[in-house]
């Protein structure tokens, strides 16, 4: 795959907690007239997704990270057995408001543990044998990105800049940032919260400024990374490469809640990785399918069961 086209042109920065985001603006072509906005949050380098959408009535949970698990009594309860991070506090307006869905368990079989082939995987929407030139809203648009740098900007500020973009009357329809540091090997307690407020405040502020802007109802937000992390920490206070994660999906129009199934800590695979209950490209599926009303089949290239994400 040509890493120059469309999404991929927001190119992975380093792993540097801080890193600035970076951005790709897909212009509409023919399908200007549906005015739907897509708003891509890559978690470059694999976000820990138990410490960040948490199962702490799981007594395995802190069993596999007794020196990095988030205590229930910090946990942001979101029901009787799963929370958020602390840091993600932000969130929890969105939550309540119903628009704030989060589908558990997102990965894809066969799943590869390389951070530029499964990008790159996520990018195509291919299967994990399957190498594929342009990324999935390529296909669907027939056309590329222009890429932008949000230089020194945290990811809040750089949204702001971008929104004013669209605020302009830019006719765009999806819009990329990259939040990079979240390959958190060593140390992550630390790292991790400070990223997951970054993003937690970016989104808030993305949210914020589509409501201004009177879009928020035509436009629908979702988090991408390339895997999550190994269910048991390591012995650097870290998380290892692994497999399935949360993500998070956002819009005036989103049918809030938990999605998916919680994680199941004690069907680890020999890897220590947890098992995938949805496929990625199922979210894609309902992007293509139910968000812009287009024939998804041909641009996955096979067809895969949406899921209920979307109030329209």
């Amino acid at each position: 795959m040509n890493r120059r086209d469309f999404l991929a042109a927001a190119t992975a920065l380093g792993a540097c907690a801080l890193a600035p985001p970076t951005l790709a603006m897909a212009r509409q072509s023919d399908l200007e007239h549906h005015g739907k906005l897509l708003i891509l949050v890559e978690l470059n380098g694999g976000n820990d997704g138990l410490n960040t959408v948490i199962p702490f009535a799981d007594p395995d949970y802190l069993a596999l990270r007794p020196g990095i698990g988030i205590r229930r009594d910090l946990v942001l309860q979101l029901d009787e057995r799963t929370g958020l991070h602390p840091s993600m506090q932000p969130l929890l307006p969105v939550w309540r408001d119903g628009q704030l869905a989060i589908v558990q368990g997102v990965g894809y079989p066969g799943h590869n543990r390389s951070h530029f082939r499964s990008m790159e995987i996520w990018d195509t929407a291919s299967h994990a044998d399957q190498y594929l030139r342009d990324s999935w809203v390529t296909r669907a648009f027939g056309a590329q990105a222009e890429s932008f740098s949000g230089g020194a900007l945290p990811f809040a500020a750089a949204v702001k800049t971008v929104m004013q973009a669209l605020a302009a009357g830019q006719a765009v329809s999806v819009i990329r940032f990259t939040l990079s540091g979240f390959d958190t090997h060593h140390n992550q307690p630390v790292q991790h919260a400070r990223l997951l407020k970054q993003l937690s405040e970016g989104l808030v502020a993305i949210r914020a400024a589509l409501i201004q802007l009177g879009r928020w109802n035509d436009a629908l937000v979702m988090t991408c990374a390339e895997f999550g992390r190994c269910a048991r920490e390591n012995e650097s206070r870290g998380t290892d490469h692994g497999t399935a994660a949360p993500h998070f999906v956002m819009g005036g129009r989103v049918n809030g809640g938990l999605l998916g199934a919680a994680p199941l800590l004690k069907e680890l695979d020999a890897n220590g990785n947890l098992p995938m209950n949805v496929d990625f490209r199922q979210i894609y599926a309902t992007v293509l399918g139910r968000w812009w009303g287009m024939d998804a089949g041909p641009i996955l290239g096979a067809r895969f069961e949406t899921l209920p994400l979307l109030r329209v």
